[in-house]
């Protein structure tokens, strides 16, 4: 049901009944490694590309969200994912070889609840009974498109981030058990002329809080109505510009409640200067780490507001601001959702 003009309320309670996450050896020495289902040694993943190293790890995820849930992978009518690199290649191969029917999707490190909230319309409109949605990204296969090579050694400032190497995906379902998506927030393009690709967090901020502002307006709710507020990759120069416009805007989130995917899958001290980002950074989080607190009855509602800059590197040399956009979802457990 459209609430507003952007929102969308799942009144037939579209339910994750299975989650499966993938990490690199640096996600395992971070601070979540306790939600990964697999972490591997190296980068490469006995691949001979990092792209194709990515393309595993989507496999992978997808894997083991079937393998963990009460179904059969014949049984799951779409797959909905995409990721980074270009012409979402390695979502697309990992979609050959699992062989489900494929809608790609391009939002950067939006794609995560852009993927979520579409497969959860898509079940409440009755046009399938269990979807899988995911995303994925590679770290080095991810700065040599858009930055330098790792090997390069480019210097960056400290706005700069860490694009995380992992995958992760979840089975939404028509029914089961499992914590339920309850609306979605779909944002709008945000371009404030920034054109920095190193300061990704300032530049996806203002859409942050445009898409918090509308699913508070749209849903009459405040941000009292939920546990956690998270968004997905605002790393900390983005979170601090983000609280700033949403104070100018007369919302007072207390900072604890605010949590970015970016600043909480890597421990302190690990380099990665203004925090994590990249497609999978809010997924595993959030499917992997606070999915995981809410079936342990830690959280009850969540918002998850996943940030995407949407540049590419032709319009970074051509010299052109950076749009970005974030999509807002709400996942909620127990009986008494809406």
């Amino acid at each position: 049901m459209l609430q507003g003009h952007q929102t969308w309320l799942f009144k037939n309670k579209p339910t994750i009944i299975s989650t499966g996450t993938v990490g690199g050896p640096f996600e395992a020495k971070g601070n979540i490694s306790d939600a990964f289902d697999i972490l591997h040694e190296d980068i490469w993943l006995n691949q001979d590309s990092f792209e194709k190293a990515q393309q595993l790890m989507m496999e992978e995820a997808c894997q083991a969200a079937i393998k963990k849930s009460p179904i059969e992978k014949e049984q799951i009518q779409f797959f909905i994912s995409g990721d980074l690199i270009n012409q979402i290649t390695p979502t697309t191969f990992a979609a050959k070889t699992i062989g489900i029917p494929y809608l790609g999707l391009f939002s950067a490190c939006a794609t995560s609840m852009e993927s979520l909230a579409l497969s959860a319309s898509i079940i409440n409109a009755k046009g399938a009974n269990y979807i899988l949605s995911g995303t994925s990204s590679h770290n080095a296969a991810t700065e040599k498109q858009f930055r330098y090579p790792t090997e390069y050694g480019g210097q960056k400032p400290p706005t700069a981030q860490w694009t995380v190497t992992g995958a992760s995906c979840a089975i939404v379902a028509s029914e089961g058990n499992g914590p339920i998506i309850t609306s979605a927030t779909l944002g709008k393009i945000m371009d404030m002329g920034m054109n920095d690709p190193f300061n990704m967090g300032g530049a996806m901020a203002p859409a942050a809080v445009d898409t918090i502002v509308t699913h508070f307006k749209e849903r009459q709710i405040d941000h009292s109505y939920y546990d956690l507020i998270i968004t997905g990759d605002l790393a900390h120069i983005g979170r601090e510009v983000s609280l700033d416009l949403l104070h100018k805007q007369g919302i007072d989130i207390p900072e604890e409640k605010y949590v970015d995917c970016g600043l909480t899958i890597y421990r302190e001290g690990q380099p990665v200067l203004a925090g994590a980002s990249g497609p999978a950074c809010s997924a595993i989080v959030t499917y992997g780490h606070f999915l995981k607190q809410m079936k342990e009855g830690k959280l009850k509602r969540i918002l998850v507001v996943a940030t995407g800059s949407l540049q590419s590197p032709l319009s970074v040399n051509q010299g052109d601001t950076i749009p970005t956009i974030a999509h807002a979802v709400s996942i909620e457990s127990g009986s008494d959702m809406i």
